[in-house]
């Protein structure tokens, strides 16, 4: 219970400007970021390669409006690039299931 008190105090301490302290109510949190980077590196490995690579540069921008503190903005660039790696999974797995059903239709075993 006194390790919470202490950081309390250690948290005023340093929002504490020119002699004001800042309330812990006033202070706010950055949300999580959520710019989908390991799901469209993913992607990059699926047939689809223009589509890929669009969702990694929304993903990148994404972390790029996080860095700029523009939470609102990389929120809804994160969500484009799970859209657009979500559509890229799906028309990668449609090319993969073409290839092999024209593949070992048309070899004779």
């Amino acid at each position: 219970m006194s390790s919470g008190i202490s950081q309390l105090g250690e948290k005023e301490r340093r929002l504490s400007i020119s002699g004001s302290v800042a309330k812990v109510d006033e202070i706010k949190i950055p949300p999580p970021i959520r710019s989908y980077i390991f799901l469209t590196i993913f992607t990059c490995f699926c047939p689809a390669w223009p589509i890929n690579i669009v969702a990694l540069v929304f993903s990148l921008m994404s972390q790029k409006s996080y860095d700029n503190e523009d939470y609102d903005g990389s929120q809804r660039l994160g969500r484009v690039a799970l859209y657009i790696a979500i559509a890229s999974i799906i028309i990668g797995l449609l090319i993969i299931t073409v290839f092999c059903v024209v593949h070992f239709t048309t070899n004779p075993m």
